[in-house]
């Protein structure tokens, strides 16, 4: 990829409603980020977005490759060598990610470590013990820096290569009493961000963060999660992923023991130790990966729907729209329109900021 196209690739992620669904649509819309990039205002307008959508400029996205640079890290495109193969074959990969550290781990066998920040005693050991072991087996340990198990998972596996994903810029530490473990894991592993430099982390970064944690890995393992833990969001994902998911059981005593005993009871494999997700790993290897529901290499769609298709049907989907979240595939058929068609209508919608993308292929209308 030449430097004018990545340049071009991140000033249409950093653009205002621009996702990485929508992203990879207009890519297949009109071949190039650049002329996507043109696309914008006129689409952002059909969806009925009355002020100019927020285009990212040149100068915002230099200085944030500089600042990149300058701090040690990289930017990777979803089509460059180096990018992970397997977080590019899920549904939604980041188009562009910053990393800091070894980029090689990102395309060995890994495993996904998650679960409690206030873990008890016996799951931190036995996370530790866990990740030494699955170490020593050259399989990578990936997780999310954050405190708990994450922590743990990351220094029990650091001579290994362990790789971490961080819900804000890659230069921000978080929470600030992981920063020596961060400043170890840019020298001995892999930070990965999706968030521009500088970026504070939000409630609303964490899932997105969580997807790219099971995206890169063959598995997951839950080590501990209440009902309402994090830590769930991320075993839904691997499953919708067509990733692995592994629990350890606990004590129905302990609250943070119901969200991994509830994952055994509903089908995810139940591990009492490091050689139960070895000998597991050993033919989830030999799988082949799925093709990603999207083109990643840029190509120009030969279906394009007709302009007056289009005004038919948008007051018909923007009826069929609430704030609960419908799957795309429903309203496809209530329909009966062609694909291509809804979703341009979705995706002007979206520009429009007139919709949300919800995980598993849902929208909903914002109010």
């Amino acid at each position: 990829m030449s430097s004018e196209e990545r340049l071009a690739w991140l000033r249409l992620i950093r653009s205002e409603n621009v996702g990485p669904i929508t992203f990879f649509q207009l890519l297949g819309r009109f071949g190039t980020a650049t002329k996507a990039l043109e696309a914008l205002p006129e689409l952002a307008r059909k969806g009925g977005r009355k002020k100019p959508i927020r285009v990212c400029p040149v100068a915002d996205a230099m200085r944030e490759m500089d600042t990149l640079l300058a701090f040690g890290g990289r930017l990777l495109a979803a089509t460059e060598p180096d990018y992970p193969t397997a977080l590019r074959m899920i549904a939604d990969p980041p188009p562009v990610i910053s990393i800091r550290g070894h980029a090689h781990l990102l395309n060995r066998d890994i495993l996904a470590v998650v679960g409690a920040r206030n873990a008890s005693a016996v799951a931190l050991r036995l996370t530790g013990h866990i990740a030494r072991e699955i170490s020593r087996e050259k399989i990578i340990v990936a997780s999310g820096l954050a405190r708990g198990i994450d922590t743990a998972a990351h220094q029990a596996s650091l001579d290994g290569g362990t790789i971490a994903v961080v819900g804000g810029g890659l230069d921000y530490p978080y929470p600030r009493e992981n920063k020596a473990l961060q400043e170890e894991i840019y020298e001995r592993g892999c930070v990965i961000a999706e968030q521009p430099m500088g970026t504070v982390p939000q409630a609303r970064h964490f899932p997105r963060r969580n997807r790219i944690i099971s995206g890169l890995a063959l598995g997951v393992l839950v080590m501990e999660a209440s009902p309402r833990s994090g830590s769930l969001i991320s075993a839904r994902m691997a499953l919708e992923q067509g990733r692995e998911v592994f629990a350890i059981p606990g004590s129905p005593m302990d609250p943070r023991a119901k969200g991994t005993n509830n994952l055994i009871r509903n089908g995810a494999t139940l591990i009492e130790e490091a050689a139960d997700i070895i000998d597991a790993l050993q033919g989830i290897r030999q799988r082949p990966l799925k093709e990603p529901d999207q083109p990643l290499l840029p190509f120009l769609d030969p279906l394009q729907p007709e302009e007056q298709d289009l005004d038919r049907l948008r007051p018909d989907i923007l009826s069929y729209l609430s704030p609960t979240p419908v799957e795309i595939d429903e309203l496809i058929r209530l329909t009966g329109e062609p694909a291509a068609t809804i979703l341009t209508i979705l995706l002007e919608l979206e520009l429009a900021g007139r919709i949300e993308r919800h995980f598993g292929n849902r929208v909903s209308i914002i109010e």
